[in-house]
């Protein structure tokens, strides 16, 4: 498989997946299955604005940004009782600063092994079906948190949940 840095930003053009929530700074996306299938408990939090490192934002823009990703972590914990989240901000392929935010269950087909090496194992449809079911209540729980976050924190900007089912 070849890899290759991208020279038009995707995350610019386009959402990246299922807009879950969105703002003036940033937006929650679930990722598409077809692009990382067996994993339906992948998100993304990405920054609206062009920037491809984290120490590019004020002090103020990073803490909205880690504070989404938190909330995000939450949400998935509180809903879907996961074996570990997995966390990362590569952009090494798409350098526009996003994270990936991932609910990880030791009956996945990758576990323990990070979702981009080989599999271990079969993707267990049944499990996997079931999270997907949860869909709606977890989405419904990630808005809650980062709206939550936002005004704790008087970060509110105007913000929109999009249903994705």
């Amino acid at each position: 498989m070849s890899h290759t840095v991208a020279t038009v930003c995707p995350l610019c053009h386009a959402n990246g997946g299922v807009v879950i929530f969105h703002n003036d700074q940033l937006r929650v996306i679930q990722v598409d299955e077809a692009d990382e299938p067996g994993f339906a408990a992948f998100y993304r939090v990405v920054w609206q604005t062009h920037v491809a490192e984290l120490s590019e934002l004020t002090p103020a823009q990073r803490h909205i940004c880690i504070s989404a990703v938190v909330a995000l972590e939450q949400a998935l914990r509180d809903e879907l009782q996961p074996t570990k989240i997995n966390l990362a901000a590569l952009g090494n392929m798409v350098p526009h600063l996003h994270w990936h935010v991932v609910a990880r269950f030791d009956w996945d087909s990758h576990f323990p092994a990070p979702i981009w090496a080989a599999a271990r194992r079969p993707v267990d449809a049944q499990r996997l079906a079931a999270v997907r079911a949860k869909n709606k209540q977890v989405h419904l729980a990630i808005v809650k948190n980062i709206a939550a976050q936002a005004v704790n924190a008087r970060a509110v900007g105007s913000f929109e949940f999009k249903e994705s089912i």
